[in-house]
């Protein structure tokens, strides 16, 4: 026997754009996330200043460390946080530092952790960006 779903259509009134200030993605054209229904897809972060420059040139662990602050502020703008993600892709230019990411998943996740994707890339939105964080979370009620 088929079982048959009823199709549910999102209302768009329950999207909205994750926004924050300053948002160094606006000259990209593209935006920090969005908030459909209760589910929140988080574009990429990366190891941004305040200002939108990259820091950390040439040091994993500062881009990590920040690129995981920016992942928790986008969150938060949206109505979430770290505690409420249910997958990442971590898109790294060395898979040396996998064991540096298994460390940070345990800083900055609470178990259950995250599913989980762990890819090499040859390159990312700067010659010198090292790391590359997206993320789908909860809405926290």
């Amino acid at each position: 026997m088929r079982e048959t779903f009823n199709k549910k259509t999102i209302d768009p009134m329950q999207v909205k754009n994750i926004e924050i200030s300053p948002d160094p993605y606006k000259p990209y054209n593209l935006a920090q996330g969005y908030l459909v229904g209760e589910v929140l897809y988080i574009s990429g972060q990366a190891a941004y200043g305040k200002t939108g420059e990259l820091i950390g040139i040439n040091d994993f662990d500062v881009q990590a460390e920040q690129t995981f602050k920016n992942l928790k502020t986008v969150l938060e703008a949206g109505g979430s946080s770290l505690k409420s993600v249910v997958k990442v892709t971590i898109f790294l230019r060395d898979m040396a530092n996998f064991s540096k990411i298994v460390s940070l998943r345990k800083k900055y996740f609470t178990a259950p952790y995250p599913a989980d994707t762990i890819v090499e890339v040859s390159s990312l939105y700067s010659p010198d960006a090292l790391i590359e964080i997206e993320a789908i979370a909860v809405l926290e009620n």
